[in-house]
């Protein structure tokens, strides 16, 4: 039976405008403004761990990251609960999932508490019960452990595991994990990224290309050999 394993943020939510904030906001708190959407979007795809430690080797931060971690930790989760939407055809997929008995799981390179607040917020947690954090494991994406811990979860082989993700980052960790992938680039000029090539469906555009009636479709398809 396939199980489906979700990226989080910028593939069933909207947040990455809520990571951007809260990012901005601790960086401006320690010597650096100006902090821009266009960097910002180098780092999608990657745990927010990962990000600040390249990020305060870059300004020589002083602080410790795992100060700077609960700083954008604590501004991120005050903006989650409230300003967090989900993607509607997203949100129509896990449903139609939810509603055939399809194992669903989230594998996510938030802290539990952003995922907790993220999919409260939006209810998705009646529907999404098994949750990975790159907190719980050795490595973040592009590294394949999220993946495998969720297929571990729910008690599913990795080849029968569907990945969906929005980021390179999360593509080459499907294909590590050797899961097959859906991808909806959150950035649509990234469509062309060499990540993205082994996708077995991609949305070139993005979410406003993506449908849950072609995604459900395409995992009801018999796989190749």
């Amino acid at each position: 039976m396939i199980s489906v394993i979700f990226d989080l943020d910028g593939t069933l939510v909207d947040s990455e405008p809520n990571y951007y904030e809260s990012g901005r906001r601790t960086l401006e708190r320690h010597g650096v403004p100006d902090f821009t959407w266009e960097q910002h979007s180098r780092y999608i795809g990657i745990g927010t761990l990962e990000t600040l430690e390249i990020l305060r080797d870059a300004h020589g931060i002083e602080a410790p990251v795992e100060q700077l971690l609960a700083e954008q930790n604590a501004a991120y989760l005050e903006l989650a609960r409230t300003h967090t939407p989900a993607y509607p055809e997203m949100r129509r997929f896990v449903e139609r999932l939810h509603a055939d008995g399809v194992p669903m799981a989230v594998a996510s390179g938030s802290s539990l508490e952003a995922i907790d607040a993220v999919l409260s917020g939006t209810g998705l947690d009646a529907l999404l019960t098994t949750v990975v954090s790159a907190e719980e494991v050795a490595q973040g994406k592009p590294a394949p452990d999220v993946f495998l811990e969720a297929a571990r979860r729910l008690g599913a082989e990795p080849a029968d595991c569907v990945v969906v993700e929005d980021a390179a980052p999360g593509a080459l960790a499907a294909r590590a994990a050797g899961m097959r992938c859906v991808a909806v680039p959150y950035v649509a000029a990234t469509a062309d990224d060499p990540a993205f090539a082994s996708a077995g469906l991609l949305f070139p555009s993005g979410q406003p290309e993506f449908s849950a009636d072609t995604a459900y479709g395409w995992l009801a398809e018999p796989r190749s050999a």
